[in-house]
């Protein structure tokens, strides 16, 4: 849908031009400022919003002068694929000219972007090899034909007078050195390439990690692989024989590169792979056959790392690059090279990984040699948590030892949720959470409480987790409670969170507690670890030897919808809320018919009323939904949305999606289609009566050469007629059979059907859509929403129901919950079990 101007514009038969439908890797966060030779020079802004690359055309070179006002053209959206585009537009043709990427990396924004477009102010930062630093769009108020903007230079930094812009841009092949006296800043973007164009090839790596000493041939699959831990230190440690990092305040990831296939991995032996695509990509673009690095995940706020941000960003409520800081390499090209000395082995990731452009999104974690002090001091002035120090000359040794150590500016653990007190006043959710650690006989201790450090968006998300996990009696101790807690609610100890305190009181309770984070990436589990290389204080302030690690507790699977009053059907007044509460209640019936199936979905994060968007590739903040990692048709892979449980589907919904479109195959077996869908579209001027007639023609007609068929109400204006296929058949044949089987209804009745897609030619008719039926086509889901005014739903029907429908969208929200609840027989009964296939079908029965 926003791509139809761009579509207009253009013959994609005469331009190279990428069209509409051109795979395209997305990160959620590109930027990408391309020179444009047309009728008259000027540069195409960029940036990645919602699926599309949102685009102003700016006459004159972007400046770096707060006080130049750039003029920026509001354009056509364009596809994704157009950031990688370069060449002749040829003449005759829409923007004829020459293109070139004059700069490309990645962006970030605060708050929320479509408000702020809405409002004619977006304020963003730019991460490039030219543009960098904070910028802004400001909408003008003079009426144009098209939407006129001015890009404006923040006064930061990186601000300079209007002639120093092009002497400060950055050559495109220079790239970034690491500082030993500063954080890595947010790194760049650069044009993605299929084979990396190297700096040093990779035979010469490959031979620099065979010649270090204590290197040694082994072979490594995409397996989980344990990682070195730290422990904490109140001061770090002194010398030249130890190099000194900034605390990265991100989640942990593992890497692991076998046969040039990719998986991530989080410290708990979670598979994060699908979950940040674009990290994947990042190290894909390295081009190793083999090879583990050890690093951590993060999103960059002023400067440094921020973990709240990340966490907004995994939960699909902010907008910022992540970008994976690595620090260790310890496998490479068939080297294991865990016994090498660290700082050999840093020596030769900082190679690696300056060798290739890498997309922007993987960066070398740099450290300082000796001078712990001073690194502590410089960390308290960049404002982070704190340094990391690891013996230089040791080797990777998975688990907690004496090599790596943590120094922290301000103290901070993590604790067991056990409960929660009633929140005051106009406090929502809860007052303060009630915080337990795990003691030496296998229970809980009472460790305090803590009441600040919540926004008002987490107070009613974590409110929602703990109301699950309600239970009458304590899970700590009786003797370890503050009497002052006698009217506490308890919970089961499931959700973890990270807690900045002053240290222990008399009572060994947390004194000055403060929030940090509700850990996602933890478990209880991960509790009976002590943090630090010592026992932990038990409730009396004494040392206590280390408690022993404790089982994970059998938690629901839930998600947290956010923003739960956010209108989603302005008509009707439905919330985000009203939404998933729908999907929860007819789950049993809707999961069967997504479960294993590549989805394309239908995302309106401001409601229906905003920006609506279709996505089927799977976007970073993901946590249930499985990738499915499939060919697309130019012979390149990407990992579509693939639900296959109820957590899946919520997670969907709480990133903002209203419609499911599944493929007719499963993604085990995506080149054979098990389902056929006609889909019956009739033109505006064409009455219910008719559609209702031509529904069953259909499947008279089907029937005739053997197939019987199922009927669903599409939540629109038509008719949906699905055809089970069992076993599965060939796309080619489907595709075949549905072609032709439309063409026949088409010919011999042309007064009532059409074939083909001409919107210009349909005006009475009705379009017998058999395209769904091909590899990669989707339809929409039985039981899902639609997003439409009433909040129509597609619903499966009996054929003699048909009769008395009021039309394709007879069913809503409410009403489909209300039918289910009443339904004592399934509609399609029988549709999984029976056996039928177009392969069987006397070809020469189509000739109606």
């Amino acid at each position: 849908m926003k791509l139809q101007e761009y579509r207009r514009k253009r013959d994609f038969r005469q331009t190279a031009e990428p069209p509409p439908a051109a795979p395209a890797k997305a990160g959620g966060s590109l930027f990408v400022v391309q020179k444009h030779a047309a009728r008259r020079l000027h540069y195409d802004f960029r940036l990645e919003m919602d699926g599309v690359l949102k685009s102003w055309a700016v006459p004159k070179e972007p400046s770096f002068d707060p006080g130049v006002k750039r003029l920026a053209v509001e354009v056509e959206d364009h596809p994704l694929a157009y950031a990688d585009f370069e060449g002749d537009i040829p003449k005759g043709n829409y923007g004829a000219g020459h293109v070139d990427c004059w700069d490309r990396g990645v962006w970030s924004a605060e708050g929320d972007i479509h408000q702020q477009l809405r409002k004619g102010h977006l304020k963003f930062t730019l991460h490039g090899r030219r543009l960098k630093g904070s910028w802004h769009l400001v909408r003008s108020h003079k009426k144009e034909r098209q939407p006129a903007w001015f890009l404006i230079k923040a006064n930061d930094r990186f601000a300079a007078e209007e002639g120093e812009a092009t002497a400060r841009a950055t050559a495109r092949g220079e790239r970034r050195k690491a500082s030993a006296a500063s954080p890595a800043a947010a790194p760049v973007a650069p044009r993605r390439a299929r084979e990396p164009a190297r700096s040093i090839p990779l035979k010469t790596l490959a031979r620099q990690a065979a010649a270090l000493g204590g290197s040694r041939k082994a072979a490594i699959d995409t397996g989980f692989f344990a990682p070195e831990l730290c422990h904490l230190v109140e001061q770090p440690p002194r010398g030249e024989d130890w190099l000194h990092e900034v605390k990265w305040d991100g989640y942990r990831l593992l890497t692991a590169v076998a046969d040039g296939e990719v998986k991530l991995w989080s410290r708990n032996k979670i598979e994060w792979t699908a979950r940040v695509p674009a990290i994947v990509e990042a190290v894909e673009a390295l081009g190793l056959h083999s090879a583990r690095l050890d690093g951590e995940l993060i999103a960059v706020k002023d400067g440094h790392s921020d973990f709240g941000l990340l966490q907004q960003v995994l939960s699909g409520e902010s907008h910022a690059p992540l970008l994976y800081a690595a620090f260790d390499l310890m496998h490479l090209e068939g080297h294991d090279l865990s016994r090498v000395p660290l700082r050999e082995r840093k020596d030769l990731l900082q190679r690696v990984i300056a060798s290739v452009d890498t997309g922007g999104q993987l960066i070398y974690s740099a450290h300082h040699v000796g001078e712990g002090e001073r690194m502590m001091a410089l960390a308290e002035q960049w404002n982070v948590e704190g340094i990391v120090s690891k013996a230089a000359g040791s080797p990777y040794r998975g688990g907690r030892g004496d090599d790596w150590r943590k120094a922290k500016l301000l103290q901070s653990d993590e604790f067991a949720v056990v409960g929660f007190t009633p929140g005051k006043g106009t406090r929502e959710g809860f007052g303060s959470l009630l915080l337990g650690r795990p003691n030496d006989r296998g229970g809980w201790d009472f460790a305090g409480r803590v009441g600040t450090g919540f926004g008002a968006e987490q107070l009613r998300d974590v409110a929602q987790r703990l109301r699950r996990l309600v239970r009458r009696e304590p899970p700590v101790g009786r003797g370890t409670i503050d009497p002052l807690l006698r009217h506490a609610t308890w919970v089961t100890p499931s959700i973890v969170v990270e807690v900045f305190f002053r240290g222990y009181g008399n009572q060994g309770l947390l004194r000055q507690p403060s929030l940090k984070a509700v850990r996602i990436d933890k478990d209880i589990g991960d509790l009976g670890q002590p943090d630090a290389a010592g026992p932990t204080p038990n409730r009396n302030g004494r040392k206590a030897g280390a408690a022993r690690r404790q089982p994970s507790a059998k938690e629901t699977p839930m998600v947290t919808i956010t923003h739960p009053d956010r209108v989603i059907f302005a008509d009707l007044g439905i919330t985000k809320q009203d939404v998933a509460d729908y999907y929860e209640a007819v789950m049993e019936s809707f999961l069967p018919g997504v479960a294993g199936r590549p989805v394309s979905v239908l995302r309106c994060p401001e409601g229906i009323a905003g920006d609506c968007f279709f996505q089927k590739h799977m976007m970073q903040g993901l946590r249930h939904v499985r990738g499915a990692k499939l060919k697309e048709q130019r012979g390149a892979s990407a990992i579509y949305l693939c639900p296959d449980d109820a957590e899946a589907v919520m997670e969907l919904v709480q990133f903002g999606v209203i419609e499911f479109h599944p493929w007719g195959a499963l993604a085990s077996d995506p080149d054979h289609a098990d389902v056929m869908v006609f889909d019956l579209d009739p033109a505006p001027d064409v009455a219910w009566p008719r559609v209702v007639a031509a529904a069953r023609l259909v499947r008279k007609l089907l029937g005739q050469v053997g197939l019987e068929s199922f009927l669903r109400v599409t939540g629109g204006k038509g008719l949906h007629v699905v055809v089970p296929l069992r076993p599965a058949s060939p796309w080619a044949s489907v595709k075949g059979f549905a072609h032709a089987f439309a063409d026949a209804l088409a010919r011999a009745w042309p007064d009532e059907f059409i074939a083909v897609a001409s919107k210009g030619r349909r005006g009475g008719l009705i379009f017998v859509d058999y395209l769904r039926n091909a590899r990669g086509s989707t339809s929409i889901a039985s039981y899902s929403l639609r997003a439409r005014k009433g909040a129509p739903v597609a619903v499966p029907v009996r054929w003699d129901e048909l009769g008395k429908l009021s039309g394709g969208a007879a069913f809503d929200i409410r009403s489909a919950v209300q039918r289910l609840r009443r339904q004592r027989k399934d509609p399609w009964e029988g549709f999984g079990e029976l056996e039928q296939n177009v392969e069987d079908v006397d070809s020469s029965l189509l000739s109606i």
